[in-house]
């Protein structure tokens, strides 16, 4: 048994109902969740607290609250530039602290490029 406040990585759990949204996800971008996931157990403050805090994380993949008045509440981290992202709390126990990753989803990219409006006559 180790004295004191334990670091990362940290544990990590699904919720049912988010490991099943997980495992539906197509192959290329369930890897894009673990990665998202992977630079959360990894964090030293896995809600990325401080001015440009997440700074760090890949590109395309980003942190935030989910209510700016909750700090330490809910956050979600924001994967492949957005299209996908993971809602998550983090508990902040002595001896068992652990990140609870609640909901996942991942919205895929519209294939079509925008149409461009027709030139004024």
């Amino acid at each position: 048994m180790t004295d004191g406040f334990m670091g990362p990585p940290w544990q990590a759990d699904w919720r049912i109902d988010a490991l099943v949204t997980f495992e539906a996800l197509p192959d290329k971008f369930r890897e894009v969740a673990l990665a998202a996931r992977a630079e959360l157990v990894t964090a030293k403050d896995p809600y990325f607290r401080g001015i440009d805090a997440d700074t760090e994380l890949p590109e395309g993949m980003s942190v935030r609250p989910v209510r700016s008045t909750d700090p330490k509440g809910r956050h979600v981290c924001f994967f492949d530039n957005g299209y996908g992202w993971l809602k998550y709390s983090f508990v902040h126990r002595t001896e068992d602290p652990q990140v609870v990753i609640e909901e996942v989803f991942w919205q895929e990219a519209d294939p079509l490029p925008p149409t461009p409006r027709p030139a004024a006559e």
